[in-house]
């Protein structure tokens, strides 16, 4: 069990919202994430509900021939055609939570995610291997929901991740988004960067299920921000809302960014991204390193000599909507007080850019849900 005190809760100051159109590079997050190698095996079923369980021990084939989850091989949106309107940033002014009655979160739920003393922030004992020849594979972690959410207000106290190269995410997937063809695609992420920790990314994905589109997606919009703090540090709540009016993101219950209905971006039929995300998304985790350094900074595994990198995750509330009164009402929360996931999570093991996903660097104790990056010689 956790060993938690409150502290006295700071006073919250509102975060501005900081586009920069020049560094919108991000894929998604896995199953989280998400971009499909046109070589793969077309057949490939999605990871998350695939029973198979893949070693990751096992000597890795080429990624080129090697069927992975599309929804986790994100591309570079500089060099990619579907990213449309480069001029787009936040598109509105960042609302107050306190002062809209479509967003009603506790006040003190911030205080009561960063202001607790922890006492038990211990990463997993893992005696690093050296390789003789200086040849490493490199592993990542996801949590896959397995219930899926049709709006909602989506809660994660963590501690996140950020090394050169490394993608430290929370997101909302649509679990078919991967298959592309005449499936749509629909996502929306928070992404802490590999740049020190101090920077985020809030992204809107879409395709339309369109077979002519052979892009991974038709809108994207990835502004980036400056959190003010190290996300590293210590414990923040994260939040995405969803509606049928907007999306938004908050970080310890300031609202940073909103999408409202009616923004469009592209000529697209998703062009107007909140209106187009229809379909039923799951709520995912993930840790993992990009092959783009232009994005998150230069993946060489040096950070992992001694030992994991780690996400934790504190606990995750899920509140439901009701499109009436327009207010939200919790329906579950995880605290993570087992010695595994509980229903409402899976593991991926899947191939993501430079790592393989295991779901062995998934681990459930002390009260948390810890997420590693590791790596082990060849």
């Amino acid at each position: 069990m956790k060993t938690k005190f409150l502290l006295p809760i700071i006073a919250l100051g509102l975060f501005a919202a900081c586009g920069d159109d020049s560094s919108s590079h991000t894929p998604v997050a896995s199953d989280p994430s998400a971009v499909v190698d046109p070589t793969q095996n077309p057949t490939q079923t999605d990871p998350a509900t695939n029973p198979a369980v893949t070693d990751p021990a096992q000597t890795q084939t080429d990624p080129a021939t090697t069927p992975t989850d599309p929804a986790t091989t994100p591309t570079d949106p500089a060099t990619d055609p579907a990213v449309t309107d480069p001029t787009v940033t936040d598109p509105t002014t960042p609302t107050d939570p306190a002062t809209d009655p479509a967003v009603t979160p506790d006040p003190t739920q911030a205080g009561g995610c960063k202001n607790i003393v922890r006492t038990n922030i211990v990463a997993p004992a893992m005696v690093p291997e050296v390789s003789a020849t200086g040849s490493y594979s490199y592993y990542g972690a996801e949590v896959s929901g397995t219930d899926q959410f049709k709006y909602g207000r989506f809660e994660a106290c963590m501690k996140m991740v950020s090394i050169p190269g490394s993608v430290s995410s929370m997101f909302l997937y649509y679990d078919d988004s991967w298959k592309k063809e005449e499936e749509p695609w629909n996502e929306i992420d928070i992404e802490v960067l590999g740049k020190g920790g101090t920077m985020w990314q809030s992204n809107i994905i879409t395709r339309e299920g369109d077979p002519s589109i052979k892009s991974n997606t038709s809108s994207e919009s990835k502004p980036l921000h400056e959190f003010g703090f190290d996300a590293t540090e210590g414990f923040h709540l994260f939040a995405m809302v969803w509606t049928p009016e907007y999306v938004s993101w908050e970080i310890d219950s300031v609202e940073v960014r909103r999408d409202s209905i009616g923004i469009t971006r592209g000529t697209h039929a998703d062009a107007d991204q909140v209106a187009f995300l229809t379909e039923n998304q799951s709520l995912r985790f993930n840790l993992w390193a990009s092959k783009s350094a232009a994005w998150v900074g230069k993946f060489t595994g040096d950070e992992l000599a001694n030992g994991p990198q780690v996400q934790w995750i504190d606990y995750v509330r899920v509140y439901s909507y009701d499109e009436a009164t327009k207010t939200f009402t919790q329906t579950w929360q995880d605290d993570f007080d087992g010695e595994d996931l509980s229903d409402h999570w899976t593991a991926g093991n899947w191939e993501m850019e430079r790592v393989m996903l295991s779901r062995d660097n998934v681990v459930v104790e002390g009260g948390y849900c810890k997420m590693l990056m590791t790596r082990e010689p060849d």
